[in-house]
Parts: C-alpha cells; sequence; structure tokens
C-alpha cells in the first residue's frame, strides 16, 4: 500500500458572459477544466540505494533493511507525493527532533541535510531521491534510538535479563500504516519507561527554574531533631519544596514535626530508612545537583528501553531490584508481598538476569563454592584442624558442605531457579544485617529477610502445604525438595530510579558503579 495521498482533482468552473446591447442577449458559457497534476513517481532502486550510501557511509549499517523497505515498495518513494513531505514525514521528524524528551540526543550522522529539508529557505536541497532515501534512513536510525543499546552492549553491561528484540519487520511496517514506534496508546515499552519519562520532564523543568541551592551546614554540623533551631532549618524547607516532599517553605527556622514528617519522606524514596533526625548523611543526599538526578533518571530510561513489556503481562512473577535491596512478588499487576533482601558486594556482585524458579529445599546443604574453598576454608583448616567441625562442614566427594541446621550459611530454606551463574534466593542465620539500609554483603546470592513468608506465599496454591507443615521440614535437619508445580520467572535486576505504584519517585545507591559508564554511552556523541 502506497502512503502518498492521491490528490483531489480540482475542476474550475469559469462562466463569461458576452452581452450584446445591440442584439439578442447572447449568453455564452466557457469551461476550462484544470489538468491534474501528475502523480509523482521516484524510481530508487538497488543502483540508486548504493549510490546513496557512498555519500552518506555513516548510514551503511541501514542499507539492508532501507534496499527492502523499497524493493517492498516496487523501488519508489516512501515519503513523497506531488504535494512534497507526507505527513508522516513531518512527525518522524518532529520525534526525532524532540528525542531529548526521551533521555536521549539527537545527533542524526547527516544532521545538516537532514534539517534542508524541512527548511524552506536551505541554500542547497537533496534531490528528491536523496530525500527519500536519508528519511528513510532516519526512520531507522529512530528505531534504534529509541530501542535502546545493542545487545553486545548491553551484555557489555553485565544485563542479561531477557531484552526486548527491536524487529525491523515491525518497523518496516509501521511506515506503511502511517505509524510510530513510540506511540503511546499502544504501550510499547515497559510501563516503568513512561512513569521516568515523566519525572524527567518534571525535573528538567526544575532544572530550567535554577535548581536547588547547596545547603550549606558548616563543619560543626551533626543532627537535627524536633525543636532544633538553625538556619540550616529554613535551607532544608526551601530544598524540599522544590521536589514537593513538603507542600509549603514557611521560612522557619525551627525544625519542627513538618519538617521531620517531609524529611522522612525524602528519606524513604531515597533509599534510607526514616529517621527522627536529620543527618549529615542526608543533607548530603539533599545536595546532589538536580543535573546529576537527571542523568540517572536518563540511564533508567535506558534501561527500561531493553526490557520486553511482555514481562508485566505474567500472572505471577519475582522481581529483585539491587540497589534498592528488596524482593516483590507481583501477581495479577499487584505487589502481593515484599521483603528485604541482602545482595552481593561490589567484588561478588549479584547477577543481573532471569530464571524460572522450580524447587524449594528445606534445611538445606550448603555446597560451598570452590573460590570459598580456596579463599576461606583452606586458610582455616591451616590455622585450625578442628575448622570443618566447627563450622559444622563436611566433605562430599571431594567437594566441601555445610550440614542443614539453623547456624547453616542458607538458613533454613532455599529457592531455585537453575541458572549458569548458580545464583538463588536463600534464608540466613545473619538476620541483623537486614536491618542496615546498605545491604550488600553476599558472595552473589540474594539473602531473603522473610524466607518462611515467602515460602508460605509460593505454596499457598498447594493445600497441602500449610505453615505448620512449612515449619515442620524448614526445623526438620535433613534435607527435602519441593518441585513447584507452576514455575514462577524470578527478575532480578538494576534500577537505581524508579517510580512506584504510588506515583513516587525513588532514587537509590548506585552500589555496583554501573550508571556512570551508562552515562558515558549515552552522551557521547
Amino acid at each position: 500500500m502506497k502512503i502518498w495521498y492521491t490528490p483531489i482533482i480540482a475542476i474550475v468552473f469559469f462562466a463569461v458572459f458576452s452581452c450584446n446591447s445591440k442584439a439578442d442577449k447572447k449568453e455564452e458559457n466557457s469551461i476550462k477544466t484544470v489538468e491534474k497534476v501528475p502523480e509523482l513517481k521516484l524510481t530508487i532502486d538497488s543502483v540508486r540505494i548504493a549510490k546513496f550510501y557512498e555519500n552518506y557511509p555513516k548510514l551503511d549499517k541501514f542499507k539492508n533493511d532501507v534496499t527492502s523497505l523499497y524493493q517492498k515498495n516496487k523501488s519508489t518513494q516512501l515519503w513523497q507525493d506531488n504535494k512534497g513531505i507526507v505527513e508522516f514525514a513531518n512527525t518522524l521528524f518532529n520525534q526525532y527532533k524532540n528525542l531529548g524528551q526521551e533521555g536521549l540526543k539527537a545527533n542524526y550522522p547527516y544532521n545538516e541535510q537532514l534539517n534542508s529539508v524541512f527548511d524552506n529557505n536551505a541554500n542547497t536541497k537533496l534531490s528528491k531521491e536523496d530525500t527519500d532515501l536519508i528519511l528513510s534512513n532516519l526512520y531507522y536510525y529512530y528505531g534504534e534510538k529509541v530501542g535502546g543499546f545493542d545487545e553486545k552492549t548491553v551484555v557489555s553491561l553485565e544485563w542479561l535479563l531477557p531484552r526486548k528484540k527491536l524487529n525491523y519487520q515491525v518497523l518496516s511496517d509501521s511506515i506503511f500504516k502511517k505509524s510510530t514506534i513510540l506511540d503511546d496508546k499502544k504501550k510499547k515499552m515497559f510501563s516503568q519507561y513512561y512513569k521516568l519519562r515523566d519525572a524527567l520532564k518534571q525535573y528538567r523543568e526544575i532544572e530550567k527554574n535554577g535548581g536547588w541551592k547547596t545547603i550549606e551546614t558548616g563543619e560543626d554540623y551533626k543532627s537535627l531533631k524536633v525543636g532544633d533551631s538553625s538556619a540550616v532549618v529554613s535551607q532544608i524547607r526551601e530544598r524540599l519544596f522544590v521536589t514537593k516532599d513538603i507542600q509549603e517553605d514557611n521560612k522557619s527556622a525551627i525544625c519542627d514535626t513538618t519538617l521531620i514528617k517531609a524529611m522522612k519522606n525524602y528519606e524513604l524514596r531515597h533509599g534510607y530508612t526514616p529517621k527522627n533526625t536529620i543527618l549529615l548523611e542526608h543533607i548530603d543526599d539533599l545536595n546532589i545537583p538536580v543535573s546529576d538526578r537527571i542523568k540517572t533518571i536518563i540511564v533508567n530510561m535506558e534501561r527500561c528501553r531493553w526490557i520486553d513489556p511482555e514481562l508485566e503481562k505474567g500472572q505471577k512473577y519475582i522481581e529483585v531490584n539491587i540497589p534498592e535491596f528488596k524482593l516483590y512478588i507481583v501477581e495479577d499487576g499487584k505487589i502481593a508481598f515484599v521483603s528485604p533482601v541482602v545482595v552481593g558486594r561490589a567484588m561478588t556482585k549479584t547477577v543481573i538476569f532471569s530464571g524460572m524458579m522450580s524447587n524449594i529445599v528445606f534445611s538445606p546443604y550448603w555446597n560451598v563454592p570452590p573460590s570459598i574453598i580456596k579463599s576461606e576454608i583452606k586458610p582455616g583448616m591451616a590455622k585450625d584442624k578442628n575448622y570443618l567441625q566447627k563450622k559444622n562442614l563436611e566433605w562430599n566427594n571431594g567437594a566441601v558442605r555445610q550440614l542443614p541446621g539453623k547456624n547453616n550459611s542458607l538458613g533454613l530454606v532455599k529457592f531455585l531457579f537453575p541458572n549458569s551463574s548458580n545464583i538463588y534466593l536463600h534464608d540466613t542465620p545473619s538476620k541483623s544485617l537486614f536491618e542496615r539500609e546498605s545491604r550488600a554483603f553476599s558472595h552473589g546470592c540474594v539473602r531473603v529477610a522473610k524466607p518462611r513468608e515467602l515460602a508460605i506465599e509460593l505454596l499457598k496454591v498447594d493445600p497441602q502445604w500449610n505453615p505448620e507443615r512449612i515449619d515442620k521440614a524448614m526445623h526438620a535437619g535433613k534435607e527435602s525438595w519441593y518441585t513447584l508445580k507452576k514455575k514462577v520467572p524470578v527478575y532480578i535486576g538494576y534500577f537505581t530510579a524508579w517510580v512506584d505504584r504510588q506515583g513516587n519517585l525513588n532514587f537509590y545507591k548506585d552500589i555496583y558503579g554501573r550508571d556512570e559508564s551508562m552515562i558515558k554511552l549515552l552522551t557521547e556523541e
């Protein structure tokens, strides 16, 4: 189907009257027809396309797709008719120009030539054939840009979650249908993307209005509580008002309950445990420039581009956000369960990936990884011949394992979703770690604060496994396996900015330092 519009043939009738005052009045009608303007039909074949890429080599990666596109359209133009550029071309160009709203740079390799297509006053104009070709290449460039980094780059950033595929056939078809890949009505992106895009707009507006002032504390600052009076208080109040954590800035320098409540809300949104005092670390967080917050939003929008929106259609799945130190069970689009978690430390990062949970193991053995045997077990044995016994360890077919029990490193239950990184969820005897704000302490696996409750939630579909039976299996001191009747998807992700279901924008510390390299990739020309 061609995308140009067939012009309406305009037929104009001119009636010309001659009057003869001396004779009979004779009316003479003359009808003139304006001829139909010839339909534009350009020849854009493989020879013409090859010549184009000789002149525009930076677009060569789109050559095969563009060639196929014109073959599909019988080697004729796509973006022009006898009136000029079609409406959809203008729509595409406007979306390209507005890539900044998507947290992306509009840096098409031949920007000057592209702009000349839409500039009536341009000194030089492309040929009609090159005009059509440069727009087809723009469409694929745009599709690639909003589709996120290529798969090789994504893997290099250690992201192994299922990735949304950029379907170039769909892109091609959408040209003929005069639709775009960012049609919000069709929600072609992971839903979090649109929420972050709104947040980006909000924070850019804050930046446009001057951002927020740096709070000056002085070297003697320790903390603030209700009743304290300080010039710092009015600075904090002004800062919180900018991000609407407090609804009114009354300029008061006295720390009141309203300010503490607003600060608690801020702390909650930024990965802190809410407190009744305002500490220096909270001030440091408040002083992070709005420009840095914008970069964080943009980085996480890019991560959203990699996620297949089909993920959200699952009836039940588990998601873990590493920087948030939280695990969620989402069922029918609603949060059914939440638990704090401990994740891998910087040297033993928890891998970003997905799997299908298939088994729950009660009173598990812990099969000690070879790396830990080498770095911890053998040095311990060298210093103490009773090291294995004291740690409740034993040799097992040339390997080392820890016997079941309350002091087992995996606690009383583990949850398995087979994967090459040998990552799983499990209980832990080190319960005090969950009280900390930053919880990156493990060797890579994910420790769950509420393992019993997680088991109950996963087994509620099986009436034979009530809480009493689960408790008994967890404390049996003998390993036993349960195979889930229906596997549950598990997604372990890494988001340092996230809009929750209440519409609140949350920021989390970049514990693995992944954002900086992403920012460089997104801002490079």
